[in-house]
């Protein structure tokens, strides 16, 4: 209902045999432009700021262009990058990106892939991820001191600054090596380019990243890699036989561009890398000595693509674990209630609820209560407009229920900002004149941002914040808003914005909720019931990462940035 924004969606192909194969076997020399299209189209949910590839050919002379990128930006990206291929940048290395900003950094120059050229193709770079980096203050300060001077400050620029330093050192180590064999001329380069060691690269350089992160990337001289965070944060899938190595943030994309089966396709494991070197070697490494697995659970709830075998019974599951507290909340009255669900992400929630009811009462009555209509373009500026603009994105189904005399249940994935609820939704509910609106959320109150990647980083922009500070002020607890704000400027190692929520239980917030989201002179009660942590966790059994429903940060990173945003709200709301 709220979009939330993800950064971002990864696609990797390494072609392991000749190309003259691929144009035999399947026909067409863009065998591998036509299936990064396809895998990048099918992560289009993942990302519609902007769009890039990048593809690398192993077998070109010297003068001729073998590394090639395009970026784009808008939410035709992926359109009009691929409207510019020709067979002259066929190659036997593609990599894709789908971005949304997490930064507020738009422009171009911010799209994936960024590329690092250098005369000796082992030292050329092009990276993409899906991440973010919680220190990349120290990684710029650590860059600065050895003297560098990265042209632009930001995450994606620096790691690349980073890690091309470290390929430049691992180039270099080569060429000594070379030297002191007595080869000279070309034979050095083709030392080089026929040992360049990707594991020593990472080994190097992730170890001074702090973030949720898979990274991905290409050298001139033909490495292939990915690397996954070590707490598997950040999710990667692969699959390779003897045609190809294919890697994706989704494992429904690898299945069905290939024709896989489920079982056919591998996740990375947290720390780890895969690796294909340039005589197409395939190997698993290492990088990073793997933390306890901190698995986003909101790629579960929301953002991952429904059609994964797993995610869909999870997002069952989850609908159907709020069964109870539903019930309670309608008295029982099974009989007088519509079930329904706010489109698109919560439908498969929305299932389970009602196969719950179902088990319990038999047949429930559900009806398409709510439409989404073309997202309607804000060009009004001003306020009492814009939100009368903003109101009309969403339309009800008129008669759907009984006025006065039934209930409403409609499930959503999440309620963060609780801005699309006050100003439209609830409101186009009210017309349907129903005894009771109960608003389901499948996943608990999201109560702090998340740092490793998804787009809600201020603390006083979530609704469920919002209520404790006013129940705190509503009940003269003042006093824990400035201990609370000494304490996150002398605690680096401890969530202290726990303490905001800690005086009060989830129904005293949800209370307060939907005392601030309930607009002015709508006539039907609203009860808000949401997912709790344990049932989340029952849900999601292999995904424990919740640090925006409970504030356990899985990095020292995320901690510290939690504390700086209380630090900050603080300090703004003084001035």
């Amino acid at each position: 209902m709220e979009e939330l924004k993800h950064e971002c969606g990864v696609a990797m192909i390494r072609l392991l045999k000749p190309l003259e194969y691929y144009e035999q076997k399947y026909g067409t020399w863009a065998y591998g432009f036509n299936k990064l299209y396809l895998m990048m189209e099918k992560q289009h949910n993942r990302g519609q700021e902007g769009a890039g590839f990048a593809t690398v050919n192993l077998h070109t002379e010297a003068g001729t262009e073998y590394m090639f990128r395009e970026k784009a930006e808008g939410k035709d990206a992926i359109t009009e990058i691929f409207s510019r291929v020709d067979e002259s940048m066929k190659g036997e290395l593609y990599m894709g990106h789908l971005r949304y900003s997490t930064t507020g950094k738009s422009g171009l120059k911010f799209v994936h892939p960024f590329l690092r050229r250098n005369n000796w193709r082992a030292k050329n770079l092009c990276l993409c991820g899906n991440f973010n980096m919680t220190n990349i203050k120290e990684v710029f300060q650590f860059l600065t001191a050895q003297g560098q001077s990265p042209r632009i400050y930001g995450d994606s620029y620096i790691t690349l600054e980073l890690m091309g330093h470290r390929l430049d050192r691992e180039v270099e180590r080569l060429f000594s090596e070379a030297k002191k064999q007595g080869l000279e001329g070309t034979d050095v380069t083709q030392y080089i380019d026929s040992h360049v060691s990707v594991a020593n690269v990472l080994r190097t350089t992730m170890p001074h990243f702090d973030g949720g992160y898979v990274m991905c990337g290409l050298t001139g001289s033909g490495e292939l890699f990915a690397v996954r965070d070590p707490w598997g944060i950040r999710p990667a899938f692969y699959y390779q036989d003897d045609e190809v190595m294919v890697l994706a943030s989704e494992r429904p994309v690898i299945q069905t561009c290939f024709n896989l089966e489920t079982d056919d396709i591998r996740e990375l494991a947290p720390g780890q890398a895969i690796i294909v070197h340039r005589n197409s070697e395939i190997c698993l490494e290492q990088i990073l000595p793997r933390q306890q697995l901190n698995a986003c659970s909101f790629e579960r709830i929301y953002f991952s693509r429904g059609s994964d075998r797993d995610i869909y019974q999870e997002r069952k599951r989850l609908g159907e674990q709020l069964t109870q507290p539903i019930l309670k909340a309608i008295g029982g009255d099974v009989e007088h209630t519509v079930f329904s669900y706010i489109p698109n992400t919560a439908e498969v929630a929305f299932y389970g609820l009602t196969d719950g009811f179902r088990k319990l009462h038999g047949g429930v009555r559900t009806e398409k209560v709510v439409w989404k209509d073309i997202k309607l373009r804000t060009f009004i500026t001003e306020g009492t407009e814009r939100n009368d603009l903003a109101a009309h994105v969403y339309d009800i189904s008129y008669g759907s229920l009984m006025p006065y005399e039934d209930n409403l249940v409609i499930i959503d994935d999440s309620i963060v900002r609780g801005t699309t609820l006050r100003e439209s939704i609830f409101k186009i509910l009210d017309r349907l004149h129903p005894k009771k609106i109960v608003m389901v959320s499948s996943s608990p109150q999201i109560r702090y941002p998340d740092y490793y990647g998804i787009d809600m980083s201020r603390l006083e922009e979530l609704c469920a914040f919002r209520a404790a500070i006013a129940l705190i002020k509503e009940r003269g607890m003042d006093e824990l808003i400035e201990a609370t704000y000494q304490a996150c400027k002398t605690s680096p190692l401890e969530n202290c914005v726990r303490a905001i929520y800690a005086p009060f239980t989830t129904e005293e917030i949800n209370r307060k909720m939907v005392e601030m989201l309930r607009p002015e002179g709508m006539q039907a009660p609203i009860e808000i019931v949401f997912q709790s942590i344990e049932g989340l966790h029952h849900a999601c059994p292999c995904h424990s990462g919740d640090w925006y429903f409970t504030g356990h940060y899985p990095t020292p990173g995320g901690i510290r940035m939690v504390n700086q945003a209380f630090v900050n709200y603080y300090e703004e709301l003084k001035n």
